[in-house]
């Protein structure tokens, strides 16, 4: 039987749990320690997944940035780039985006109604599999275990959070939380409302509270509630 992936989930968000604001800049969340160690992090994973809405919003090259780690990687037998997932309902993925012009290999997960969508919208660019007449992150998670992913990096945004959390798929997460307030209803969150395993008294284990500048990185594991 094949192993899923273990799954992190890593957010940057600001005290009152905003991922970024309502402005056309991407707000900058984390500082550049923090940006370091999220570095460190995709190094230490076999892939990395954003989902489509994040890519059209930040589009982001989403790389292990550090040439050092890079070449750590390939010594260990792997390529200098994790794999790069993204999930897409509506098949909306622009070929132009960096996502698909830097790194190794991509691929994307979509749903039978916007297979072709995509192909035709990609070509070659990244594999595409179907995950049936919806998404369904159980055989997103099976597929990925199947190539050989044993560490999966999630790095947003927040529905795929919520989903991934709701369903309880999420093996640990990581919040860097940032000394900066959004207070806009419409930007987006972290997490979202959704039925979360155990419901609202349910606590989850801390691994880890550590400052880092003026960002604290904590660290949980959700399955480990009581």
């Amino acid at each position: 039987m094949t192993m899923r992936p273990y799954v992190l989930l890593s957010a940057a968000m600001s005290v009152d749990g905003y991922l970024d604001d309502t402005t056309a800049d991407r707000l900058l969340l984390s500082n550049a320690e923090d940006f370091d160690r999220v570095d460190e992090v995709r190094a230490s994973c076999d892939a990395i997944l954003i989902g489509a809405t994040t890519m059209r919003r930040d589009n982001p090259r989403l790389l292990v940035n550090s040439e050092e780690r890079r070449v750590a990687r390939v010594a260990q037998g792997k390529p200098a780039y994790p794999l790069k997932v993204t999930v897409t309902a509506s098949g909306d993925l622009d070929a132009d985006l960096k996502f698909w012009h830097h790194g190794d290999q991509k691929l994307v997960f979509t749903v039978d109604a916007a297979l072709d969508k995509v192909r035709t919208a990609l070509g070659d660019l990244a594999d595409v599999v179907s995950t049936g007449p919806e998404l369904d992150w159980g055989l997103v998670l099976d597929e990925l275990g199947r190539r050989g992913v044993g560490r999966l990096m999630v790095e947003g945004g927040g529905t795929i959070h919520t989903q991934l959390m709701a369903q309880n798929l999420a093996d640990e997460v990581h919040l860097a939380i940032a000394p900066l307030l959004v207070g806009q209803a419409d930007a987006p969150k972290f997490l979202g409302a959704a039925a979360y395993p155990g419901g609202s008294t349910t606590r989850m284990k801390l691994l880890e509270a550590r400052p880092i500048g003026d960002v604290v990185l904590l660290r949980y594991a959700p399955k480990e509630r009581s």
